[in-house]
């Protein structure tokens, strides 16, 4: 899109009109398209331009691209060839959304040709069960892909922030020697400095507490895997196996719609954990919330992330009651309405204000974020709610 040296102005903002209108007859630039604008152009009409030769369901349907696997495939590698990976992920979404083209998915050699991202993950999980086993392969490929890229991006400043936080909860004042953390020692007896001797009295040795079973942190993630949590699915899995991987951290996965299941044995592989969810269903976090208390041995240090949208299928009473019952026993309990980079998502609001007025805030959270909430809730200190929450 970046015009040519020595381009009329005048011209290229025509150009530009052109492409965002879709040459309609109405259009009124008058330009026509050669080159790669016009491919770019026919990526575009293929997908947004108004057509009657696709119908799903009885509705027209925007299209140009047809049912074909194999003419889908050729669409699939123009957009990558005329746009970002950024553009190229949200046509793809929109394809799949306008069209009705999940079902293609289910086809290898259309699983190869696409760009993956967390939400063609969120499809493919949501297709699970009717996917053919010639397919399955492809598919756990595609989503290992995207799996190990986010690990990548959120491993090590989680491990480091988290590191922190249970070192700093597990300080002590009466410190082995070697367990001495010498830089806060000196900080908090800098007043007992003595300049004759031009050293300082620690009158007060601050350390880290060792990283015994009474000190270890127990985290529970109970996740929603109805089908508008797709994404969270995806970022808490992963999210999941880097905590079940510190060994300060006691990690247990629960995944539920009106059932409830739990993924902890398969932490050591995300890819595993994802594929072993269902999305889709009802929703029942009662029950789900009954099997995570049954789990929880040692509430003070123990914290329960629930990552739902909320709309509960069970008895609101008896959920409102069961985290209650949590907070009141020591439980730090988190609640995070999404765990995406979606922005702000749908939602229970009038669940989300029962559950703020037991003290635990319902908000949605980035997975940049996530490493810090999990932080301040090791610590017990008030989370970093974002200010749009």
């Amino acid at each position: 899109m970046t015009p040519e040296v020595g381009t009329d102005p005048a011209q290229e903002r025509l150009r530009r009109w052109r492409l965002v209108l879709g040459g309609d007859a109405a259009d009124g630039t008058g330009c026509a398209l050669s080159g790669q604008d016009a491919a770019m152009d026919g990526a575009l009409t293929a997908l947004y331009g108004k057509g009657d030769n696709f119908s799903r369901g009885g509705r027209d349907r925007s299209a140009g691209l047809g049912a074909s696997a194999p003419s889908v495939a050729r669409w699939l590698g123009d957009i990558r060839t005329y746009f970002p990976s950024s553009v190229v992920q949200v046509m793809q979404r929109d394809a799949i959304d306008r069209l009705g083209l999940a079902t293609l998915l289910l086809e290898p050699e259309m699983l190869e040709a696409v760009e993956a991202d967390v939400h063609l993950v969120g499809t493919l999980l949501s297709l699970n069960k009717a996917m053919p086993e010639t397919t399955k392969e492809t598919a756990r490929a595609v989503v290992r892909k995207v799996v190990e890229d986010l690990e990548k991006r959120l491993a090590t400043r989680t491990r480091a922030t988290l590191t922190g936080a249970l070192d700093r909860s597990a300080r002590i004042n009466r410190p082995r020697h070697h367990d001495i953390d010498w830089n806060r020692t000196i900080a908090a007896n800098l007043k007992h400095y003595l300049p004759e001797y031009r050293t300082i009295v620690p009158e007060r040795l601050i350390g880290y507490g060792r990283a015994t079973q009474s000190t270890k942190k127990e985290v529970i993630l109970c996740i929603d895997q109805s089908g508008s949590m797709a994404a969270s699915v995806v970022y808490a899995s992963v999210f999941g196996a880097v905590l079940a991987s510190m060994r300060t951290i006691c990690t247990r996965l629960v995944v539920f719609d009106t059932a409830v299941v739990d993924l902890t044995d398969q932490l050591d592989d995300p890819v595993d954990v994802l594929f072993g969810t269902q999305l889709g269903g009802g929703t029942d976090i009662n029950r789900a919330l009954a099997y995570c208390q049954s789990q929880i041995t040692r509430p003070a240090e123990t914290v329960v992330v629930l990552i739902s949208d909320l709309y509960e299928g069970g008895i609101r009473n008896e959920m409102l009651k069961r985290v209650s019952a949590m907070k009141a026993s020591g439980v730090q309990f988190v609640t995070l309405l999404a765990l995406s980079d979606e922005g702000a998502p749908a939602y229970d609001r009038e669940h989300a204000a029962a559950l703020a007025a037991l003290g635990a805030p319902a908000f949605a959270c980035t997975p940049d974020l996530f490493p810090e909430v999990m932080a301040a809730a090791i610590e017990k200190r008030p989370l970093p709610i974002p200010d749009a929450a």
